[in-house]
């Protein structure tokens, strides 16, 4: 932010004082957790490992502003709330970003402008894309000091509308516009894959390939680890589970109501019925049966469930390799998959994820890589620096406002940048918990 001396803003009177304003304030920024930001970019490498995945093709005499500092630019800038590259054209100025980025803050000295991040993101390759996608798996095996026994792989997909003539560009009837159709997978709240498709496919398609190589990657690190791959009715493909019963992979998979299905259960919705009238409580029945498709190549595990609810009957059905009772399975192994969808909310709504608006669909992936990415540094702030705090469930919109958003003057001496943060900033103890955290990690 360029300093500049204004003349005084008048405004109403307060009590019987004057209310004057300027622009006399100095170095001023609001976004002084990107100091934060900085730390967890250092401590996971994240930024420079993406850096290195893309080749930069630029003549080093002419080149002015370095890949990785443009690259910790757009992810600091994505997670602290700013979506678009026209943004950058003021955040380019701002102090806090550019300390973040490594960089001592100077006005004379802006960061990349937003053509500059734009050609970034056109000249972006398909190979590169592919060695990008691999660095989610690496940190997340490196956030476990010693292997777990147990992992699920919560799979699933969702809109991301768009407006334009984007290359794989598509209506889809389900959700009533254009649209990508996006393939996310989660390891509880550890984003492993972020796969920009174009909506005019099966929902499943590709999960197979992208199973394999998670659970190839996982195991070369962690042999022994239990896998179980859980997703919803879009995602109940028998080659799938094929490969999963031929690899030591457990599933469970949400499956449509059909009319045998219907009827297999009706005894069950029966009991549930009866039971309500008499009572006028809830009830739930659990039971299983033996079911096969028309297309699948043999019978699997199915689990039904007959629930009656004040509103009216409600079943539910799911096939798992799973041989625990069919209520855990239900409740234990398959309802909590429905808090992937609190992230995936997160990378639509708080991460903008759905930027998707270059035309190129190499593009529009590396920008939904970058959402990604922010994401990750984000999640690890949380999970691994304020675990033993209030903010340990915190979603991103919450972590923003708390710790990222926050006003300071930067002033700047022949050694030291100091960020004087506002004295009345509500959550000075959980920042400084959170500095202190990152500075022994680094340490």
């Amino acid at each position: 932010m360029t300093e500049c001396n204004t003349d005084v803003i008048n405004f109403s009177r307060l009590s019987r004082r004057e209310l004057v304003a300027d622009f006399d304030g100095g170095r001023l920024t609001s976004d002084a957790g990107m100091l934060l930001l900085r730390e967890v970019d250092q401590r996971l490498g994240l930024s420079e490992a993406i850096s290195a995945c893309l080749p930069d093709p630029r003549d080093p005499v002419y080149v002015v502003h370095e890949q990785q500092p443009m690259i910790a630019q757009r992810l600091f800038a994505v997670a602290a709330g700013y979506e678009d590259l026209n943004d950058h054209q003021t955040l380019r100025d701002d102090p806090a970003l550019q300390t973040a980025t490594g960089k001592v803050p100077d006005p004379e000295e802006p960061l990349a402008s937003p053509s500059t991040l734009c050609r970034l993101e056109q000249r972006v390759t398909r190979e590169a894309l592919v060695e990008m996608s691999k660095l989610f798996v690496d940190i997340f095996l490196r956030s476990s000091e010693t292997p777990p026994e147990e992992i699920i792989l919560d799979i699933d997909a969702t809109d991301d509308p768009i407006h334009g003539q984007q290359e794989g560009r598509f209506y889809h009837g389900y959700y009533h516009h254009y649209c990508f159709l996006p393939l996310y997978v989660f390891c509880g709240g550890h984003l492993l894959c972020a796969l920009l498709r174009p909506s005019n496919i099966d929902p499943a398609k590709h999960s197979r390939a992208i199973t394999k190589l998670l659970v190839d990657r996982i195991r070369k690190e962690w042999p022994e680890v239990k896998i179980i791959v859980r997703g919803d009715s879009g995602f109940c493909r028998w080659k799938l589970m094929r490969w999963c019963e031929n690899h030591r992979v457990d599933y469970v998979f949400g499956i449509g109501r059909n009319p045998v299905l219907e009827r297999r259960i009706a005894p069950l919705m029966e009991q549930a019925e009866a039971a309500f009238d008499e009572t006028g409580e809830k009830q739930r029945l659990f039971g299983e049966t033996e079911y096969a498709a028309e297309t699948w190549d043999r019978p699997r595990r199915v689990i039904m469930k007959a629930e009656r609810l004040l509103e009216g009957p409600n079943r539910r059905f799911v096939v798992s390799s799973l041989d625990a009772p069919p209520q855990s399975v239900y409740d234990e192994g398959y309802t909590p998959r429905g808090d992937m969808e609190n992230r995936i909310k997160e990378q639509q709504l708080m991460l903008f994820a759905d930027r998707t608006s270059c035309h190129a669909f190499l593009s529009n992936q590396f920008r939904l890589l970058l959402s990604s990415f922010a994401y990750v540094l984000l999640h690890h702030l949380r999970s691994e620096h304020l675990a033993e705090t209030e903010l340990a469930p915190a979603q991103v919109f919450r972590l923003r406002l708390t710790l990222l958003k926050i006003a300071a003057r930067v002033r700047i001496t022949a050694r030291r940048v100091v960020f004087h943060l506002s004295s009345s900033c509500p959550y000075q103890s959980l920042f400084r918990s959170a500095a202190h955290s990152l500075r022994l990690d680094t340490s």
